[in-house]
């Protein structure tokens, strides 16, 4: 048995059993893969992979719990090779982080910022994508950080720090009706057209749970994963704009009316994820503090000792969010 094996059959799993574009990510050969992949199922007596013809069709149970611990596996290996990194150079890598659109425009430019500052020889590199991909990422090992709102508590392997909470607020232009209307309620927004975020796409839930609450259909005009483009059919009079607080800016939107909308929608809490049993680099824990000041390396390295997220919430019950 071999690493390279293992490496093999966890990643064609990643790639949906889709062995030429796993060849493809690997820069290897097709055939080489299926070549080792088969020799790992003779070795072990079992069928990893189902197939139909030359296609993999599924994964076997017994597959599935081989790959299971391969991906363990893999994954220590790699925290060897980052505890012999922290050793021989402490200040050089890279850092893969994986977010949303609205944490990479409006929460991380300043964080970002320093962080290069201090750790030039650090590689750093930023991936946008929904909260479902950006999660996925995180627990596939293809990034070392997960910020966003949505979905990180689908994947269990995540140990998952809240970093702050969140609301929201209507925006519209100065002659819209409600741009003079000093308290807002679900019922004034509901008579218009909506233009917010995609469903299961920063905090969206959470505006769907107020119009149900309230026994009211919203009317959903245009929605889309960036705030900067909900602000654009906001100003071509598509309908109101439901988004981040954080996201408007004063001087860059002064063209809009900004109406608080926190009492209307429970806050959000936007977390970092990263997979369970990572060893993190000194500079992976210092930009997690840079992020969420509260999260100390020694509050950080208390939690990666506990055995599920439920117990981190109890070890942060006590700490005080910052609101953005």
């Amino acid at each position: 048995m071999k690493l390279q094996q293992l490496r093999y059959i966890v990643e064609v799993q990643n790639n949906n059993l889709n062995v030429s574009a796993t060849a493809e990510h690997l820069y290897t050969s097709q055939p080489g893969i299926s070549k080792q992949v088969r020799m790992l199922e003779d070795e072990l007596g079992i069928q990893i992979f189902g197939r139909s013809g030359k296609h993999l069709t599924h994964v076997t149970p017994a597959g599935q719990e081989v790959i299971n611990i391969a991906t363990q596996i893999l994954s220590k290996v790699e925290g060897i090779k980052a505890v012999a990194r922290e050793h021989t150079q402490p200040d050089e890598g890279k850092l893969r982080i994986a977010t949303t659109h609205t944490q990479a425009r409006y929460a991380l430019p300043s964080v970002i910022q320093g962080f290069i500052k201090k750790y030039s020889k650090v590689s750093l590199h930023m991936y946008q994508g929904t909260p479902a991909q950006i999660s996925d990422a995180a627990a596939k090992g293809e990034a070392d950080f997960a910020i966003a709102t949505e979905s990180l508590h689908l994947y269990n392997d995540l140990v998952m720090l809240p970093c702050y909470h969140w609301n929201r607020s209507i925006i519209v232009r100065p002659d819209h009706p409600l741009a003079k209307k000093k308290t807002l309620t679900i019922e004034d927004i509901a008579q218009y057209s909506l233009v917010t975020y995609v469903f299961g796409f920063t905090g969206r839930s959470e505006l769907d749970t107020a119009f149900s609450d309230a026994g009211v259909e919203p009317k959903i005009a245009f929605t889309a994963t960036d705030a900067d483009v909900i602000k654009t059919y906001v100003r071509l009079g598509v309908g109101i704009g439901v988004i981040a607080s954080m996201a408007m800016e004063p001087d860059i939107d002064s063209d809009l009316v900004t109406l608080d909308a926190s009492h209307l929608f429970k806050a959000s809490t936007t977390k970092i994820g990263f997979r369970r049993g990572t060893f993190l680099r000194g500079y992976m824990f210092d930009f997690i503090e840079r992020f969420a000041p509260h999260l100390t390396r020694d509050l950080v390295t208390r939690a990666m000792l506990l055995k599920s997220n439920h117990e981190i919430e109890e070890l942060l019950a006590d700490v005080e969010l910052p609101v953005r």
